[in-house]
C-alpha cells in the first residue's frame, strides 16, 4: 500500500508538470542550411553594467526549437517583481550562451525583455534578424517602451551609418565622426527622460555606450541618473547608475565651477587657472597633442582665427598638452601658428595630473570658461566653437 501510494503521489506531480502552461512560448523563422543554432537562451543581468555586457549575465534556462519553430519555456523563473532578462540566440560554433552582440541593431542576437509576474509572452522573430525582427503579441506596457525604444534605437544607428559613410580620412573626420556618435547617443537618452518605463530606460543608457563609456556624454546621463533616483531610490540598478555616475566619477560638468587648476607652462613657471582668466571675458581651455592630427587642424583652421578676432576683446587660450617630447611640442606650436596662445605640460604623455583632475581620458576636449571659472560648454568643435565665442563675445 506504501508503494502503491508513493506511485500516485509521483503520477500526480508527473500529470501536473506535463499540463503546466508555458510562460514563455514563440515561433522562430529558422532558414534551411543556417548556421544558427535551434535554441534560445534565457539569460538575466544581475547589475546595472551587465544590462548589454557579453558573458557577465546569468544564464536561467534554455529551449530547444523544434521543426516548426516552435519553443517554449515552462518553468517561470518565479520573480516577484519585474525584471529585464536577455532572450538570446547563437550562431553554431559559439560556446557561451550568454554572448551579446552590439554591432548592429539591425542583425544583433538579443532582445531585452521585461518579465512580470504571472505574465504570458508569446514572442516571434527571424533569427538571423533577431533583434529588428523581434515581435510580442500583446505587450505590456513595459515591453511596448522596449519595442518602442528598439526602433528609435534602429532609426538612430541608420543616421550614424549614413554619417560615417560620408567619412573619407578617419583622422581629419575623428571630430565628425564623434559627432554622429553623440547624436546617435543622445536619441537614446532622449528616448530615457521621455519614457515612464524604468527598465526600457535603464536598456537605453546601457544601449547608449555598451562599454559604460560616458565621458562624451555626462551631462545627459548625469541628469538622469537623478532623474530615476528621485522616482526609483531604492532600486539597485539606479543606486549603481548613481554611484558611476557620481560627479567625481565624470569629467568637470557643464556648470561647474573649476578653481583650482595648475599649469606647468612652457616657460617653467607654473600658473594657476585664476592667474591665466585675470580679468578675461571667456577662456578657451584646450586639451590637445602634437601627435593629434584633428587637433592640430583645429589650431591652423579654427584656433588661430579666433584668436586673432577676439583676443583684443578679452577672449583667452591657454591649451594643455600631452606630450612627452618637448621638442614635437615645440614644432608643432610653432608650425601651427599656436604660438600666440599660452601652453602648458607635464611632458608626461597621456597620463598625467592634469588629466586626472579634469577625469578625462579622451582627446581633444575643451572646456569654455566663463570670468569666474564656470564651465560653458564644452567639447564644441569647428563651426560650433566658432559660433558659439563668436556669439558670447558679442554679448558681454
Amino acid at each position: 500500500m506504501k508503494y502503491l501510494f508513493r506511485v500516485s503521489i509521483l503520477l500526480v506531480f508527473f500529470l501536473m508538470s506535463c499540463s503546466q502552461e508555458a510562460w514563455l512560448t514563440g515561433t522562430l523563422n529558422i532558414p534551411d542550411g543556417t548556421d544558427w543554432k535551434p535554441m534560445v537562451y534565457l539569460v538575466q543581468p544581475e547589475r546595472f553594467n551587465e544590462i548589454a555586457q557579453s558573458f557577465t549575465a546569468k544564464v536561467l534556462d534554455s529551449a530547444k526549437v523544434n521543426g516548426n519553430g516552435q519553443f517554449q519555456f515552462v518553468n517561470s523563473p518565479g520573480f516577484q517583481e519585474s525584471v529585464l532578462l536577455k532572450v538570446v540566440v547563437q550562431r553554431k560554433n559559439e560556446k557561451f550562451p550568454n554572448r551579446l552582440i552590439n554591432q548592429n541593431p539591425e542583425t544583433d542576437n538579443y532582445f531585452p525583455l521585461v518579465y512580470e509576474p504571472n505574465a504570458k509572452i508569446k514572442i516571434d522573430a527571424d533569427i538571423a534578424n533577431f533583434q529588428s525582427s523581434f515581435s510580442l503579441e500583446q505587450p505590456s506596457q513595459a515591453n511596448k517602451a522596449m519595442l518602442q525604444l528598439r526602433d528609435q534605437r534602429m532609426a538612430a544607428f541608420k543616421k550614424y551609418l549614413k554619417g560615417k559613410a560620408s567619412e573619407q580620412n578617419f583622422d581629419d573626420n575623428l571630430l565628425e565622426r564623434e559627432k554622429n556618435l553623440r547624436s546617435y547617443q543622445e536619441e537614446l537618452i532622449h528616448f530615457s527622460d521621455s519614457t515612464e518605463e524604468l527598465l526600457p530606460a535603464l536598456m537605453a543608457l546601457r544601449w547608449a555606450s555598451p562599454e559604460g563609456d560616458y565621458e562624451r556624454i555626462a551631462e545627459s546621463v548625469y541628469a538622469q541618473a537623478q532623474k530615476w533616483n528621485a522616482i526609483f531610490p531604492e532600486h539597485d540598478w539606479v543606486r549603481e547608475l548613481v554611484s558611476v555616475t557620481d560627479k567625481g566619477e565624470l569629467p568637470i560638468l557643464t556648470g561647474d565651477t573649476i578653481t583650482d587648476l595648475q599649469f606647468p607652462m612652457k616657460n617653467g613657471e607654473d600658473v594657476s587657472l585664476q592667474e591665466v582668466i585675470n580679468g578675461k571675458k571667456l577662456i578657451l581651455l584646450d586639451v590637445w597633442a602634437s601627435w593629434c592630427a584633428p587637433c592640430r587642424i583645429e589650431n591652423r583652421e579654427v584656433l588661430v582665427p579666433l584668436w586673432e578676432k577676439h583676443h583684443a576683446n578679452g577672449f583667452q587660450i591657454i591649451a594643455y598638452g600631452l606630450e612627452s617630447s618637448e621638442k614635437a611640442w615645440s614644432n608643432a606650436i610653432e608650425k601651427d601658428g599656436a604660438y600666440r596662445w599660452l601652453h602648458a605640460s607635464h611632458l608626461q604623455g597621456d597620463k598625467n595630473p592634469f588629466m586626472d583632475a579634469l577625469r578625462l581620458n579622451t582627446i581633444p576636449a575643451n572646456f569654455l570658461l566663463d570670468d569666474e571659472g564656470r564651465v560653458l560648454t564644452k567639447n564644441l568643435h569647428g563651426t560650433d566653437l566658432v559660433d558659439f565665442v563668436d556669439d558670447y563675445m558679442v554679448r558681454q
